[in-house]
């Protein structure tokens, strides 16, 4: 006699990735990531929201077979905010796509020790990787090797002894945000990695991926998601 066994997901995870649903249809959901989380499965072993997604889905909607979930970009585990999963083969194709050529417009929110030189500027760099280290090193000029790294930031507002930067990403380079920011002397807060000097409570780094902007890969309706930040404790609004 074969004897198979079912793992569920438990209520309180069904629920609190319910409720941290920004946007779904049928082949797209987004969610709002936590810090700690991974996307997509690493050397750590560590179950990746991916399958998580997967899990809850094929839970809630009672599907029979395998659920499709696709991953056309990641966030590091550090960071929080808008994640984006293609729940159809045809829409990962065409995302993947979108992101690749640079049409899905990507804003992020930051908390800088250092407020930088300019309120508002773009920053240009050339960054080259040591995989060994898992980190970005950026060049003023271009070198062999090295990428093309290019985002725009705002000032919006001093919050204690921190900077809060509203960053809009041009392209899609290891650690970018992260290496670009420290490379103007402005690493970003709990970000040992790059230059801070102590950690957050929770090994966070304070970078949310805060807003989304794209025309849908099958509707080809234009799409804005937007994802709180409670570090904030409020709206961004309040402070533009």
């Amino acid at each position: 006699m074969r004897l198979i066994i079912f793992v569920t997901m438990s209520y309180a995870i069904q629920t609190d990735l319910a409720r941290r649903i920004l946007y779904e249809d049928n082949h797209l959901i987004v969610v709002n990531k936590m810090v700690g989380e991974i996307v997509q499965a690493d050397i750590t072993g560590d179950t990746p929201l991916s399958e998580t997604i997967k899990t809850f889905l094929k839970e809630r909607d009672a599907k029979p077979g395998n659920v499709f979930v696709g991953v056309p970009h990641r966030l590091d585990r550090p960071v929080s905010g808008i994640c984006l999963f293609a729940k159809t083969s045809k829409a990962l194709e065409r995302m993947n796509r979108m992101f690749n050529q640079g049409t899905v417009n990507k804003t992020y929110l930051a908390l800088v020790a250092n407020k930088p030189g300019q309120n508002d500027a773009l920053l240009v760099h050339y960054l080259t990787r040591n995989e060994k280290q898992n980190k970005s090193y950026a060049l003023d000029k271009p070198s062999q090797g090295a990428k093309e790294a290019r985002l725009h930031y705002r000032y919006l507002k001093s919050i204690r002894n921190y900077h809060l930067l509203e960053i809009e990403l041009m392209t899609g380079r290891h650690h970018q945000i992260r290496c670009q920011l420290a490379a103007i002397g402005s690493p970003i807060k709990g970000d040992l990695k790059y230059g801070a000097k102590r950690p957050n409570p929770d090994g966070s780094i304070s970078l949310h991926a805060y807003r989304l902007a794209f025309i849908h890969p099958v509707s080809r309706e234009p799409l804005l998601i937007v994802a709180p930040w409670s570090v904030l404790g409020k709206k961004i609004t309040d402070f533009q």
